[in-house]
């Protein structure tokens, strides 16, 4: 495990904690947590749970850890390299009366867990051949880096047919070429996203955790 003590983190996220998938384990956090937990030297021999029982002991909680999937260098080869389907496109706020259709077919539970957004970053969509929205993604870039986060909705008639790979492809290729990394994160035991994330061509990266907002600073 390796301890980086950042004082430059926000105080919503003055802790962070990345699990490489290859088991590595590694915390970022403010000093004054550093310091209340006895987190101080950069390497000690802590895993993830031992570190979630040292928090819990000083009554510190964690969200709840995500996945964090990436492209290879392999993978986002072939990513560049491949054609864009006919029928995938930017959205831009001259298609608003379009979106704001695609929306009200959604549940608000989707809504809320895809938070796909018209006025982000980048927005790319799959439009069938009446003109209807049947799928959409939305980037957004973390501040100060060139990583770009992503989310993507697809209508429930238009499932399993493969309009999201394709879409999350498309905004994945854009966000490559104009010199971003995406990052796709799911929660563990999202079984779809997590099937998704693999049929786009990403690779488990790590789990990625951070302190529990509702905790006192």
């Amino acid at each position: 495990m390796s301890v980086h003590i950042k004082p430059e983190l926000e105080e919503a996220r003055r802790l962070v904690s990345l699990e490489r998938a290859e088991g590595k384990l590694m915390v970022a956090m403010k000093p004054a947590l550093a310091q209340q937990i006895g987190l101080l030297s950069q390497d000690q021999n802590l895993t993830p749970e031992s570190l979630r029982l040292t928090l819990q002991a000083a009554g510190i909680a964690l969200h709840g850890a995500d996945h964090v999937f990436h492209f290879s260098e392999a993978a986002l080869a072939a990513l560049l390299a491949e054609p864009q389907a006919a029928h995938i496109r930017p959205l831009s706020a001259a298609d608003e009366k379009l979106f704001a259709a695609f929306q009200s077919q959604a549940s608000e539970q989707d809504l809320d867990d895809a938070w796909v957004e018209l006025d982000h970053w980048a927005v790319f969509g799959a439009v069938d051949a009446q003109g209807q929205l049947m799928c959409a993604a939305s980037m957004y870039p973390w501040d100060g880096a060139q990583i770009a986060d992503i989310g993507v909705l697809t209508l429930p008639a238009f499932r399993g047919q493969g309009q999201a790979r394709r879409v999350v492809r498309a905004i994945c290729r854009h966000a490559a070429q104009a010199g971003l990394q995406t990052q796709y994160r799911c929660q563990l035991d999202n079984a779809a996203s997590i099937a998704l994330a693999q049929a786009v061509g990403l690779s488990l990266y790590g789990n990625w955790d951070v302190i529990a907002q509702d905790v006192d600073a």
